[in-house]
């Protein structure tokens, strides 16, 4: 069956603070490279025209641009670090620019989370593709590939609304 596999690279920032060595508990960065591996929803066929269930473009347009938009240069903490209501009380402007995740914002857990939001956006575009892993490169000597159901491995949390996660825009 062909699969669909593409990778985006960005910018962020993060810390975590539940555990980690002390150098993680300070803000730092990093340059990651997220792959995505897609497959037909239904396989079926090649229909002898076009060839393909969508085109490249479809496909990875509104990943792009959701990795362009709201993961390159954010800002990643945890819904509980003390930081989060620093910058919403003194730059909450900025603080749109964070990324709010379930305890410490791992790789681990952001490739279960961005797993989970690339389905949210194949759903929503009708369902032809979903996603069957994912893959995190956080620094070139480290990865964390991400296959199988992201809800049963993603903290159960308490947000207010649905989280961003689960959202398909």
């Amino acid at each position: 069956m062909p699969e669909l596999v593409f990778t985006r690279r960005f910018s962020m920032g993060h810390r975590l603070i539940h555990g980690a060595s002390e150098s993680c508990a300070l803000p730092h960065g990093h340059n990651e490279l997220v792959t995505v591996r897609l497959n037909a929803t239904t396989p079926a066929r090649l229909d002898g025209l076009g060839n393909m269930a969508i085109s490249f473009q479809q496909a990875k347009g509104t990943w792009h641009r959701f990795v362009d938009e709201k993961l390159d240069h954010a800002l990643q903490l945890a819904q509980d670090d003390p930081l989060l209501d620093w910058f919403l009380v003194h730059e909450p402007a900025r603080a749109r620019r964070i990324v709010v995740t379930p305890g410490d914002p791992t790789t681990e857990l952001m490739a279960c989370l961005l797993m989970a939001k690339i389905n949210a956006f194949l759903k929503h575009e009708g369902g032809v593709l979903h996603c069957t892993e994912l893959s995190l490169q956080e620094t070139p000597t480290n990865t964390v590939c991400f296959s199988g159901a992201p809800e049963d491995f993603i903290p159960q949390t308490d947000f207010s609304r649905t989280p961003w996660w689960q959202r398909p825009i």
